[in-house]
């Protein structure tokens, strides 16, 4: 659910949490100073915001903050969600990493950061434009074109 950017100078560390809501293919992303339990509790409230209604399945890595006893605590009052975290190593199981390809094209290739804040606002940009092309995301490849055959004519003389 967060990813390092490595684009900010100096201790000015960002990180981007996002979180892929793969029915209609919208994103939710917020940036942080750290990758702390706290930031991901703020994130996963804002999940739970932007869900109003039914479970909510986070599938996730197994990031400390993930499982910490503060996170643990903190699901305990927000029963809707559900963590699924997906087995080491295996990171193409979540729909969230192809989400990131195309968000660092979008957002952080070719650009120069100066800030933080120039971060955040990258990261707000690039989520708007692609939420607004947003479809749904579907594990796996797409099923190859059907050709329809052409009738070929034979003629005999």
């Amino acid at each position: 659910m967060k990813n390092e950017i490595d684009y900010s100078r100096g201790p000015e560390k960002t990180w981007v949490y996002g979180g892929l809501r793969v029915r209609d293919g919208q994103e939710l992303t917020m940036t942080a100073t750290s990758r702390n339990s706290a930031f991901y509790q703020h994130f996963l409230q804002l999940v739970e915001d932007a869900n109003p209604v039914a479970d909510i399945y986070v599938i996730t890595d197994n990031l400390s903050s993930h499982n910490s006893v503060s996170t643990l605590t903190w699901l305990e009052d927000h029963p809707r969600i559900r963590h699924v975290f997906i087995p080491v190593g295996a990171c193409w199981l979540n729909l969230q990493e192809g989400w990131w390809r195309i968000f660092r094209k979008t957002a952080l290739a070719g650009h120069s950061f100066g800030d933080r804040d120039h971060i955040t606002h990258a990261t707000e940009v690039a989520t708007t434009q692609l939420n607004a092309r947003a479809q749904p995301w579907i594990w796996g490849r797409p099923a190859p074109p059907t050709r329809r055959s052409r009738r070929r004519y034979v003629y005999f003389l």
